[in-house]
């Protein structure tokens, strides 16, 4: 939807007898500078979706995550004797509910001026990773010029081009996604080529493991990165699809906030490499989706399951964790109307001598869903969805589940 930079005209119907013209909605900010090329070419576009999910689950999930399935919040340890605690999400299995948690809304400005063109990007939507409810969760907050962009947005490090055409929320768990605060520079953009450099904000996962906490009175470990994390990607495309690199060094480090000078304290250097792509066949009407990931101290960025630093095994020092990622889908055009996307993904951690059995060590994550398209905008269609949770003790759960939506862009 598009609307112009210095009114949009928005047409109240109260009634099917009301036919007047309502007042005009103005966006002074985003009005084109003057002398500026293209001045006319300001506007303002209002995007988002409504969408609604019905959800089976056939084994339990962590209730705050019910709206998705996250191989990493399937509960693995119930039953425990106290002062043990349980793992949420325990008891019987079978739950259905209703989630309208992926409905979205967003605003993009196009503003000419003298030093070109100045586009933002403000998007939410209602996902509340706090208690599993519905909140403002902000995606997008973005704004560029140029080469020049700064805000929050889909990481350098990640691929946005690679998500499969799934209605999961949270999706492939062997996939680099976050959306981070950043500084970016694109200095090449081209039909078949991109070349981007960003500093992004840093942000250290730690297990505490085996150290006994409770013994240390005011021991209270904490992230601390002194430097922001620095991301260079390259991007080659054709017909054919494209092949995408991305490459990432960082600062990752603790410190122990409840005593004067943060001691113990560490900081060492994290790094990973993401190796993406699409493949197209039968003439660009199918394409796999494809993605590889490795590093350490990366579980920061990937989508689901890990942390950064754990304990070693002496448990005097903490270590970062090496993850391996991987995604593989098939995206399938039945006719205009249907389509179809089936694939796998896993995400695996070497869980570390100072971390307790039941640290997380690999999930894995597969799906298969029939979609129809009603209308112009209009979607719905049912997916299966797998997950597995394993733990560095060898425990392992499953969850798999039904779901059904419908979405109405706009």
């Amino acid at each position: 939807m598009r609307c112009s930079a210095t009114a949009l005209a928005v047409m109240a119907l109260s009634g099917a007898a009301y036919a007047g013209h309502g007042a005009p909605v103005v966006a002074p900010g985003s009005a084109g500078e003057t002398g500026a090329p293209n001045v006319g070419d300001a506007r303002v576009e209002v995007y988002g979706q409504a969408m609604i999910d019905a959800i089976y689950d056939f084994n339990k999930m962590n209730p705050d995550w019910a709206a998705t399935l996250r191989p990493s919040q399937i509960p693995i340890n119930c039953g425990l004797t106290p002062p043990a605690v349980s793992d949420p999400g325990c008891g019987e299995n079978g739950q259905f509910l209703f989630s309208i948690r992926q409905s979205s809304l967003g605003v993009r400005a196009f503003i000419p001026t003298s030093m070109g063109m100045v586009k933002t990007d403000l998007a939410f939507d209602l996902f509340d990773t706090s208690n599993g409810g519905t909140a403002i969760h902000w995606l997008r907050a973005w704004a560029e010029m140029g080469m020049y962009g700064a805000g929050q947005t889909d990481s350098n490090f990640m691929d946005i081009g690679i998500f499969p055409n799934t209605i999961d929320y949270w999706g492939p768990p062997g996939m680099s996604f976050v959306r981070n605060p950043q500084f970016r520079v694109t200095p090449i953009s081209t039909g078949s080529q991109t070349l981007a450099v960003s500093l992004e904000a840093p942000n250290s996962a730690i297990d505490t493991g085996k150290v006994p906490i409770d013994q240390f009175p005011g021991l209270n470990i904490q992230p601390k990165n002194k430097w922001p994390d620095l991301v260079v990607s390259y991007r080659y495309g054709g017909d054919w699809g494209y092949v995408r690199g991305a490459g990432m060094v960082r600062s990752v480090g603790y410190h122990n906030a409840g005593s004067a000078n943060g001691e113990p304290s560490k900081q060492f250097t994290g790094y990973g490499m993401n190796v993406t792509g699409t493949v197209k066949v039968f003439g660009g009407k199918d394409q796999f989706n494809w993605g590889v990931v490795a590093g350490k101290a990366i579980a920061s960025y990937m989508n689901d399951g890990g942390v950064d630093i754990a304990p070693n095994a002496s448990l005097t020092s903490g270590q970062g964790v090496t993850s391996y990622g991987y995604m593989l889908y098939y995206n399938h055009a039945w006719n205009d109307k249907w389509t179809s996307a089936i694939g796998a993904s896993e995400h695996k951690q070497n869980a570390t001598d100072g971390q307790l059995p039941s640290a997380f060590r690999r999930g894995s994550y597969a799906s298969a869903n029939v979609l129809y398209q009603v209308a112009k905008n209009v979607m719905t269609g049912g997916e299966f969805i797998w997950g597995r949770k394993s733990d560095k003790g060898g425990a392992s759960a499953n969850d798999s589940r039904l779901q059904w939506s419908t979405r109405v862009n706009f």
